[in-house]
């Protein structure tokens, strides 16, 4: 029986006078991998940050787990809906400790960081354990994003928000990142991804299905 994990109806995003987009709807259910299409400009970005929490909801409602967004404590909905920008904000020290950071939160107490687990999925994108010494200010576009989901995988939320997350990576890093995260995806029940790519081919390897978002041509 499939269960559903994320659910969205009625939202509506504006930006002045302009909608984006509005009653829109998302059913995702565990397991699957769902690609968020619409052309430049539709407010993709937008819609995943909303889903994540991080944006303000103008009309309508996000469930997760059957429950509404606005009734989670936010730390809690945010550390099981998580989201990853396509240019992660910059962080400071070593990989080592940029991966650690966030376990020293309240919110995932009841977590243990493993510097073996860490070194296993940077392994799984062709990277060794050199990296985890290298200075967070010095990494690349594709190293950042590296460290993003890698992080991401180590606190293990139930849905993946994935925002253009492989863009600055070569096209083999590229390949590793997908299998990767698919390979995580089907790990454990009761988890679920929603990836925003402009890359169809990619979302031919990555998504069991296509949601498209269209922008609305009037003003409110």
């Amino acid at each position: 029986m499939s269960v559903r994990l994320l659910t969205a109806s009625g939202l509506r995003r504006t930006l002045g006078e302009r909608v984006l987009w509005q009653d829109f709807a998302l059913n995702v259910e565990a397991g699957e991998r769902a690609a968020l299409i619409g052309p430049s400009g539709s407010g993709k970005t937008l819609l995943l940050r909303a889903l994540a929490g991080l944006d303000p909801l103008e009309a309508g409602e996000v469930y997760f787990q059957g429950r509404a967004q606005h009734e989670w404590p936010m730390p809690n909905y945010r550390a099981r809906v998580m989201y990853l920008p396509q240019r992660p904000p910059p962080g400071e020290g070593r990989v080592l400790g940029e991966l650690r950071r966030p376990f020293a939160l309240r919110i995932h107490r009841d977590k243990a960081f493993e510097v073996s687990q860490a070194a296993a999925l940077l392994a799984a994108l062709g990277r060794d354990a050199a990296f985890l010494g290298l200075d967070v200010a010095r990494l690349s576009g594709g190293e950042a994003q590296l460290l993003a989901l890698v992080r991401a995988l180590l606190l293990n939320p139930a849905v993946l928000l994935l925002d253009e997350a492989t863009s600055a990576l070569d096209p083999d890093a590229t390949l590793l990142a997908e299998r990767l995260v698919c390979a995580w995806s089907e790990a454990e029940p009761g988890r679920a991804l929603v990836w925003v790519s402009h890359d169809a081919a990619q979302r031919g390897r990555v998504a069991t299905r296509e949601v498209g978002l269209q922008t609305v041509e009037m003003t409110p």
